[in-house]
């Protein structure tokens, strides 16, 4: 954890980095795959959470202990927005059970909020792209949780019918992508304390 100038009081380094497609939320791997590490250079910071492999978007970095686990920890409640882009076209009944909570192996979720979107305005392309079917249209929604389960999303649009192609997370908490490009990363200034968001 870096010090404050004169020495005395220490003070947490905050990174937010947009993961790109295929990149681990690690910085090693045995096998040689896309990690952290490709992107980060910057000792002693480790995400706060993780994103699937085959998940974009807004990662949290720290040195601090405490906020890492304030992050990661759903017991604390920090909502996540996601935009995902989903095979068909969800019926108003789909989305209200997103909204209400869905039975999943492990248990019902927690309700969401959840609206359907257009395609996210100056979205940048996938590498892999995505595989489209002619005969299928796609649908993006923003879903907001304030529960972390493993893939949880993909799970709940695919217990409905509507599996997703695509899953960017947008926002954690009250810091979002915006001004991020993929594989691109800021610091936060040290005068900026982590906070919450007060939307429901």
């Amino acid at each position: 954890m870096a010090r404050a100038a004169d020495g005395d009081a220490r003070v947490s380094r905050v990174l937010l980095f947009n993961k790109p497609y295929g990149v681990l939320t690690q910085f090693t791997d045995a096998t040689g795959r896309a990690t952290l590490a490709d992107y980060i250079d910057v000792p002693d910071v480790y995400a706060a959470g993780r994103l699937d492999r085959d998940s974009e978007g807004l990662l949290v970095l720290t040195d601090d202990g405490r906020l890492q686990h304030r992050i990661a920890t759903p017991k604390h409640a920090m909502s996540k927005t996601y935009w995902a882009q989903v095979e068909g076209e969800p019926a108003a009944a789909a989305l209200q059970a997103l909204r209400d909570g869905v039975t999943l192996k492990d248990g019902p979720t927690r309700p969401a909020r959840v609206q359907r979107i257009a395609e996210p305005p100056g979205l940048w392309p996938r590498d892999p792209p995505v595989r489209y079917r002619k005969s299928i249209p796609t649908t993006w929604l923003a879903l907001t949780l304030r529960e972390g389960r493993n893939r949880q999303v993909r799970r709940m649009t695919a217990a409905l019918g509507h599996p997703t192609l695509r899953l960017i997370r947008y926002r954690i908490g009250a810091w979002t992508l915006d001004g991020l490009a993929p594989g691109t990363w800021r610091e936060l200034p040290l005068d900026r304390k982590p906070h919450e968001d007060t939307r429901r």
